[in-house]
Formats: structure tokens, C-alpha cells, sequence
């Protein structure tokens, strides 16, 4: 019998030669093309294609992409199959504009050895009700695939969302700032896209040759996996320093002395501006997994408040149907009115850009002017690897039972519990351990005022796990 395919966090991932193979990709292209052929709208507005496939520079991902274009072919789908790696943000802005679906071949930030499958729809994650309907779909019908049977690539499909950019950020302001710009495209498809849109002599680019193993490490941002670029932007006068992951979508920022900027503080910049400066309302969100200072800004700011499980999805299906002013997730993913609902590297970093120089501060000043006003924030996080994953449900109450009254002699104010466990303590501290949904392990996390205290309640975190045997 066939393993089941599950789609988590945000679409299926595998591992390469193991679960993520050419048979089980198949399974997922005929069930993907069974919903299409089942659910296509009659009138599709102001759409005029159906599927768009894009891919990412992993290990065969070109050739993966290119059977799942194949079979909705075969399956009498109008199909588009883009001719070279793109980002993830490239597919979301197709069917923003242009296409009804994308389909993304791309494992994100996950280890060198891992693939996977993401689908977009309305310029973000397709709905968790939709993909459990493509779940459902799996093996009911034979795959209709013909081997050698290919689709056509199509050229010069990023110009799309190129522009999309440009009618999103003040393209005019940003490249106003002065000074050279560090990227790190951590061998990933966003190589040569900052070029894209500022004159190539301003970018110092690190990692931008294509490398299945990814220079031997995940292709995740974060500030482990930064030290090239930290070290460059100071070394080389640099204005600050942008890092993208595998596929684009999340982005991580260094200011100007090479100091790496948690997702707390770069989300906390970017909401208070704007609030300030652009008079955004609305209610603002955030994944359990951030921090309290967009917490601290929204209470300041009388907006609604509400944290959401892991996962930009959480976000991005409620962002089109409420009145939500602003999303932010600690992978890197932010999104505000006006902009689709999808974390976009590019976006994001140029947005920065533009706030630095509309307010004429550089980044460490703008979070230094945040910390003044809201508090300071040190926000760690820790992964504890795995054999096996583990049941967020369980794992919750396992740690609940053996949680005592007070942490380091501190008052509890609130215990989250629907998606891992969040300890929020009397003065907005918080650690957190939760399940990671797309690979084997633990995650813990802790913001406090100082790095000492974070670290304190981290190596708690890290007893209370041991105490509870997961």
C-alpha cells in the first residue's frame, strides 16, 4: 500500500529518494488535477489561466515540476510550466493576477535533502480546507502520466510580479538611499532579483550560485546561518544586509554594524510605521510563535490584537476576509494592507528601504527608536532535532502536567495551548516549545528584555522537556 501523503505547515514535504519521489509526486499531481478538473470556476473574472507550476533550484526540482505539468496536461488542464527557478513569491503574484492556481516544487528553508509541494491560490497559501480536499483525491484515480510526454516551458513570467513590486513599494524613495546593500541568497532562487531592481553596483552579493546542498547547511535565515553576511556588511560599508531563503518567501535583515534583527524587531519597525506614517487600521495578527512588541505597539495604537498557530496560512486565508491591517509570523513573513497575502523576501526588504529613507534613520536607529518606545526585546530561539515527530496535542499536555505554579520565581499571566505550549508570564516574557510541523523537531523559544534572562528561561524550557520525556 502507498504511504499517505499529508499536507502540514504549508504544503507536502519529504524527504528526497524517500517519501518525496517521482511516484508519490505523481499521486499529488493526479489528485491536484482531479480538484482542478472538479472545482474550475466556469468564469474565472479577471484570471485568463488556470495552473501556473514554478520550481526552486533543489536537488530536481525542474524535473519534478515538469511531471506535474505533464500530468494536468494529460488531464486536459490549461497548464503553464515557467522555464527556470523562481521564487515562491514569483508563483503567488501569478495567481494574484493571472492564474486561478500555482503550484510551487520547493521545500523552503528545510535541510539540502528535503522536497515538497506548495499550493497558491488569491496570491498566498491555498486554504487548509482546499488541500485536504487534494489529500482526499489521492490514488482515486490512476495517474495519467506518459513518460517523455513534456509541457513546454514559458519565458519571461517574473516580469509579472517585478511589476507587481513596483506599484507596491516607493521604488523612487528607496533607491534615494545612499550606500551599498548586502544580500545573501543563500544559494537559493532569489539570486540576481535584488539586481533586478536596484543598480547592480549597489549589491554586494554573497551565495549566489546554485548548490543543491546549499553550502552544506538549510538555506534558513536566521542568525546562526549569517555570519558571512554579518561579518560582510560592516567589512564592506554596507547600509544593512538582506537574507532570503531557499525559495524567497522568507527574508531575515542585519542592520548597519552587522547586528542580525530578530523577526520581532524587523515586524515591530515595519508595523509602527505603518501606523505612524501611513494610518493603517485594522486588526493586526501574529503567530503564537513572535514576540510581545507588536503586542505593545497595538495596545498603544487601541487596534485589535489576536495571536494564530504557526504558519503564515493562519495569516494569509484571513487576511482577504477580515479587516486585517497586518500579519507576522518569526520565519520572516510579514504582510500589511494592500500587498497580497504572502511573505515576500523582495517585498519586505524593499519596504525597509523605504522606511529608512523616508524617516532618514538608518535600521539600527529605527529599532532603537522601537526599543525606547515599547521595550527591548531579546528573542531567542532553540531546535532540538528528532527521530520522529511528535503530536502537538500530546506534547502540550505532557508539558502542562509537569508545569509548576512559577518559572524562575516568576508569576504566570497565560497559558496558550493551540499549537504547542506558550507560557506568557506578568510582565509580557513568554517561552514557548512547540512541535515543528514541516521536519522532525522541537522548537523552542523565549523573548525577554536581556539575553540572559532569555537564556534562563530557555534552559527551562529545555528541563521542562526532559520532565515531561518528549
Amino acid at each position: 500500500m502507498a504511504e499517505p501523503i499529508k499536507f502540514g505547515t504549508d504544503g507536502w514535504r519529504g524527504i528526497i529518494a524517500w517519501d518525496f519521489t517521482f511516484e508519490n509526486v505523481r499521486r499529488c499531481a493526479q489528485a491536484l488535477a482531479d480538484f482542478v478538473n472538479q472545482n474550475l470556476p466556469s468564469d474565472l473574472g479577471s484570471k485568463t489561466g488556470v495552473v501556473a507550476v514554478g520550481y526552486d533550484r533543489r536537488f530536481l526540482s525542474g524535473r519534478f515540476a515538469a511531471d506535474i505539468a505533464s500530468i494536468l496536461k494529460l488531464n486536459k488542464i490549461d497548464v503553464v510550466l515557467l522555464d527556470r527557478p523562481v521564487t515562491t513569491p514569483v508563483v503567488s503574484a501569478l495567481t494574484y493576477t493571472k492564474f486561478w492556481l500555482g503550484v510551487m516544487v520547493t521545500a523552503s528553508h528545510n535541510p539540502p535533502h528535503y522536497n515538497g509541494i506548495k499550493i497558491k491560490m488569491d496570491g498566498g497559501s491555498a486554504p487548509s480546507r482546499l488541500c485536504k480536499e487534494i489529500e482526499a483525491l489521492i490514488d482515486q484515480k490512476t495517474v495519467l502520466y506518459i513518460p517523455g510526454h513534456n509541457v513546454e516551458p514559458e519565458t519571461g513570467l517574473e516580469k509579472i510580479y517585478f511589476k507587481y513590486i513596483a506599484s507596491r513599494v516607493n521604488m523612487k524613495k528607496a533607491l534615494s538611499l545612499k550606500g551599498k546593500v548586502a544580500v545573501d541568497c543563500m544559494h537559493g532562487s532569489s539570486a540576481g532579483y535584488l539586481q533586478q531592481v536596484l543598480p547592480p553596483e549597489r549589491v554586494l552579493a554573497l551565495n549566489e550560485n546554485a548548490d543543491p546542498d546549499f553550502g552544506g547547511m538549510p538555506p534558513e535565515p536566521k542568525d546562526e546561518t549569517l555570519e558571512t553576511l554579518k561579518k560582510a556588511v560592516p567589512a564592506n560599508k554596507c547600509i544593512m544586509g538582506i537574507a532570503f531563503d531557499g525559495d524567497g518567501d522568507r527574508v531575515a535583515l542585519v542592520d548597519e554594524k552587522g547586528k542580525y534583527l530578530t523577526p520581532c524587531l524587523v515586524s515591530a519597525v515595519v508595523l509602527n510605521h505603518l501606523i505612524k506614517h501611513r494610518k493603517l487600521a485594522g486588526k493586526i495578527l501574529q503567530c503564537v510563535s513572535m514576540g510581545y512588541l507588536n503586542k505593545r505597539i497595538a495596545r498603544a495604537a487601541k487596534m485589535g490584537f489576536e495571536e494564530v498557530p504557526v504558519g503564515f496560512k493562519h495569516v494569509a486565508e484571513r487576511a482577504p476576509l477580515e479587516d486585517i491591517a497586518f500579519g507576522a509570523e518569526e520565519s520572516g513573513g510579514y504582510c500589511w494592507k494592500g500587498i497580497m497575502p504572502e511573505r515576500d523576501g523582495l517585498m519586505l526588504a524593499l519596504f525597509v528601504m523605504e522606511i529608512m529613507a523616508s524617516r532618514g534613520l538608518s535600521l539600527g536607529e529605527l529599532c532603537k527608536e522601537i526599543e525606547k518606545q515599547y521595550g527591548p526585546s531579546c528573542y531567542l530561539r532553540r531546535d532540538v532535532r528528532l527521530a520522529k515527530p511528535v503530536d502537538k496535542n500530546s506534547a502540550a499536555e505532557k508539558l502542562k502536567r509537569k508545569l509548576p505554579k512559577k518559572i524562575l520565581g516568576r508569576n504566570i499571566a497565560q497559558i496558550l495551548d493551540f499549537d504547542g505550549l506558550k507560557i506568557i508570564l506578568d510582565n509580557d516574557d513568554w517561552l514557548m516549545i512547540r512541535p515543528s510541523g514541516t521536519e522532525p523537531a522541537l522548537r523552542l523559544y523565549s523573548e525577554t528584555a536581556d539575553k540572559k534572562q532569555t537564556e534562563a528561561f530557555l534552559d527551562f524550557g529545555a528541563k521542562l522537556l526532559a520532565a515531561a520525556k518528549i
